[in-house]
């Protein structure tokens, strides 16, 4: 047990690490992209993440058929490699073509690990272990976008980019020493349809609403991001360096619940306290722009990271425990699609919001909307119980 608490936190590490290289990288080649191109940026982040979106049902299956940890070692040497060649071109097309590479091994990757998980749980509950990782996840998040600034303002891109690489090259170390193997599943058992991890995550009830719900809302809060720079600017006319501290708060607010709260939810009650974090979420942005005010801003968006934290890692928690073991690759690949979908599609609604009602209008609408669509499902998970003894069936 000891063993697989000390890999489970060493694997968390290896995670931190690389979360905050992604950010240099993205933030790097951020900057590279918009010199080139004014949409370069936007362009960006959908090759980034549309492989995860259009790759999901073979991503996950690629993991669920052959050894887990080592389609996690191959998928961390090939994106060390990707990210080694992004520090050697010039051109926006290749770029983005990298980009898309680059997104394609994310999406195998952050599936495998998440496969891994159960099996390094050790003496942790499956709640506590995903609260560690998803802290890990938020220390990325609070680390990332300050060194990207240090290191693509200092030493350009090219060096960034090798960052990046190394950090790909640790991670593919950690998962290589890692004392499990998850199990091959025979190809006729795995399934070869892209959209069975839909059916996954969709053929369950709880899950079901947990998910589709929580869909909803997360569409209407990526939309609200382009609200809180402009927020932030035209309302309460802070500069970036106070903006930073704003986005820190939320990061902290993150780590702090997935880490001290989340891991404290009962197994069968994990579902509705999903949905209460993502409807704090909400409110923390709707209730903001009521006093134009910084502390204000501050103290909700801490407040809305916890509730951030408590949904990312009640999502990853609630799919462990209702989806077969075997199958927690497809499961998780899916979710990763439907997750960056939703964030993709918000791109340009956040953008047509902020021009049309402005900044507070669309912390209003987006905050308010994701707020209600969470309380509409923990009114339905009561409505028809949150099953736990089919949770527990599931478990792995």
């Amino acid at each position: 047990m000891a063993v697989h608490d000390r890999h489970l936190r060493l694997l968390a590490a290896a995670i931190a690490v690389s979360a905050i290289g992604d950010w240099v990288a993205v933030i790097a080649l951020g900057f590279r992209a918009n010199e080139m191109w004014d949409g370069g940026v936007a362009l960006l982040l959908v090759c980034l993440w549309a492989p995860s979106v259009l790759l999901a049902g073979h991503a996950g299956v690629v993991v669920d058929r052959l050894e887990t940890r080592a389609v996690a070692v191959v998928a961390g040497l090939f994106q060390a490699v990707v990210a080694a060649t992004l520090a050697f071109v010039s051109s926006l097309g290749a770029i983005l073509a990298l980009a898309f590479v680059l997104g394609i091994g994310v999406a195998i990757a952050s599936a495998a690990e998440f496969a891994l998980v159960p099996l390094l749980v050790g003496s942790r509950t499956l709640g506590r272990a995903n609260g560690l990782v998803e802290s890990a996840r938020g220390i990325g998040f609070v680390v990332g976008p300050a060194l990207a600034g240090v290191v693509a303002g200092s030493a350009g891109t090219a060096y960034a980019m090798v960052a990046d690489a190394v950090t790909f090259l640790l991670i593919a170390a950690v998962l290589a020493a890692l004392p499990v193997r998850r199990r091959v599943v025979h190809a006729a058992e795995a399934g070869p349809r892209a959209r069975e991890g839909l059916q996954l995550l969709f053929g369950e009830c709880v899950l079901a609403v947990t998910l589709g719900t929580g869909a909803v809302g997360l569409v209407f809060m990526s939309a609200s991001i382009p609200g809180d720079f402009a927020y932030a600017a035209d309302s309460l006319g802070v500069g970036k360096l106070a903006f930073g501290f704003v986005l820190t708060a939320w990061a902290v607010g993150m780590i702090a619940a997935s880490n001290l709260l989340a891991p404290r939810v009962r197994p069968a009650a994990v579902a509705t306290a999903t949905l209460l974090g993502a409807s704090v979420q909400g409110l923390a942005k709707f209730a903001a722009p009521f006093w134009q005010l910084y502390v204000v801003m501050l103290v909700a968006w801490t407040i809305g990271g916890m509730g951030h934290g408590m949904k990312n890692t009640g999502f990853r928690t609630l799919i462990h425990q209702r989806v077969d073991a075997d199958r927690h690759g497809r499961a998780f690949a899916a979710f990763n699609g439907l997750r960056n979908g939703a964030e993709l599609a918000a791109l340009g609604g956040g953008a047509l919001l902020v021009t049309t009602v402005g900044g507070r209008g669309t912390l209003w609408l987006a905050g308010g909307v994701s707020a209600v669509a969470a309380l509409v499902g923990v009114v339905v998970l009561a409505s028809i119980g949150d099953q736990p003894e089919a949770a527990a069936a599931k478990a792995a």
